[in-house]
């Protein structure tokens, strides 16, 4: 039997991407092997978001050669799709491929296997339609169903544009059938992910939304619980609030691409929003979800940020009272505008703002984690995995929480009575 190991870097998006094409190879009789190992075909899915993540793309297609120097090396993603001729120039890469027709990573292997030399496939993103892609099953109690890739948000930083291409969503039905499909088979959460997820049914007729799905999928009791993607603050108003509001499914955690406090960075950065209205949204779903929690990404350095715009973001995250942020510094693109801006931040400040920030938002996650210990209401939560004895889970606003049993848990749901915090942990006894 022929084995494929598969690598992901980057976004929930492509870790889907990775499990959809998994299954194809399955249906064609191959092992799904660790990438670590002795592979007849390594599939690395790459990402292109940061210079960080170009170079892990480099490293991973270098491991799988080394591993077995005979194999087969085919690379796909945004890094592919934004640099194929840097790509295909790396030692080792037999076949590249763009964020399109990832489907067919399959037969390219075939090809390869059957003696084909170098192929590059890389198209024009911009004129291709949703690729249709599902899975049938999870290995994890967590499941990420993609319904939207692209976006035409046009941030100053970012590439993801030019490797993603514009909006284009699942169709509705589509969506509905494989989560259907997911829950029958056992999974009990399933998370909505996307490039831009709120921006998902823009590019459909018939007027659907990332709302309107949702509401549709309550309706027909698709799911036992419904997660979401990362979500763009302007995105999520008064009219998405009062669609999903009262949802018995949808969990009450929203995760906001944040990226700046300040107003004049916002600006720079040619977001879609200003920090009251990106405050003004989270005070809205607060308000419909009570005991709802918030995540969120948030870059420091970008060019043009003086320390009061950096303690702008400072203020917002204190303000916002997220469970967790993700702090990372800004990382230049080539042909993306902010590339070209003037007021580039030096690198020894970029780490020192990121680490002042970062400890702010690990002081405010333990404050938010100890009122949730004080007010002592129990958790709603399901079992992912036993680590050390305990069992280890996430509540519905995405704690993260552990607790002992003697039984089999994985996948189930419990009422847990939180006791204490340590760390981003709280610890408690099943109800």
């Amino acid at each position: 039997m022929k084995k494929v190991g598969l690598y992901t870097l980057g976004c929930k998006v492509s870790q889907y991407e990775t499990e959809a094409i998994a299954e194809l190879f399955e249906k064609r009789g191959y092992e799904i092997s660790d990438f670590g190992g002795v592979n007849d075909v390594y599939v690395i899915n790459t990402c292109t978001v940061t210079a960080e993540a170009d170079r892990k793309s480099r490293q991973m297609i270098r491991r799988a050669k080394k591993a077995n120097p005979n194999s087969r090396v085919i690379v796909l993603g945004c890094y592919s799709q934004r640099s194929p001729e840097e790509v295909a120039a790396i030692e080792g890469v037999d076949a590249v491929i763009g964020s399109g027709a990832k489907m067919t990573v399959p037969d390219i292997a075939e090809r390869l296997l059957s003696g084909e030399e170098k192929i590059i496939s890389v198209s024009d993103i911009d004129t291709e339609p949703f690729e249709p892609m599902r899975i049938t099953h999870g290995a994890r109690t967590r499941v990420y169903v993609k319904i939207e890739d692209g976006c035409e948000s046009k941030c100053a930083y970012c590439a993801i544009p030019s490797a993603r291409g514009k909006v284009r969503s699942k169709p509705l039905s589509d969506v509905i059938l494989e989560v259907e499909g997911l829950t029958a088979s056992g999974v009990p959460e399933i998370v909505l992910t996307g490039i831009e997820t709120g921006s998902y049914g823009k590019d459909l007729d018939g007027g659907h939304t990332l709302a309107s799905l949702i509401s549709e999928l309550e309706r027909r009791k698709s799911a036992h619980r419904i997660r979401l993607g990362s979500l763009a603050p302007e995105l999520i108003g008064k009219d998405f609030v009062d669609t999903v509001r009262g949802s018995s499914i949808l969990a009450p955690h929203f995760h906001l691409s944040l990226q700046s406090g300040s107003d004049k960075v916002l600006r720079l950065m040619r977001r879609r929003y200003t920090r009251e209205r990106a405050l003004e949204n989270l005070r809205r779903l607060k308000e419909a979800f009570p005991g709802a929690m918030f995540t969120t990404d948030i870059m420091v350095g970008f060019p043009g940020e003086e320390e009061e715009d950096f303690l702008d973001t400072v203020r917002f995250v204190r303000e916002a009272r997220f469970l967790d942020a993700h702090i990372f510094a800004y990382s230049e693109r080539k042909n993306t505008p902010a590339a070209s801006f003037g007021g580039k931040v030096p690198e020894n400040i970029k780490k020192e703002r990121s680490e002042r920030l970062s400890a702010v938002a690990a002081e405010v996650s333990a404050s938010v984690l100890d009122e949730v210990v004080l007010e002592g209401k129990p958790l709603l939560c399901i079992l992912e995995q036993k680590k050390g004895g305990l069992w280890l889970g996430h509540s519905e606003s995405f704690i993260e929480v552990s607790c002992a049993s003697d039984c089999d848990m994985r996948g189930r749901e419990v009422m847990l009575y939180p006791e204490r915090r340590e760390g981003k942990t709280i610890f408690g006894k099943i109800v």
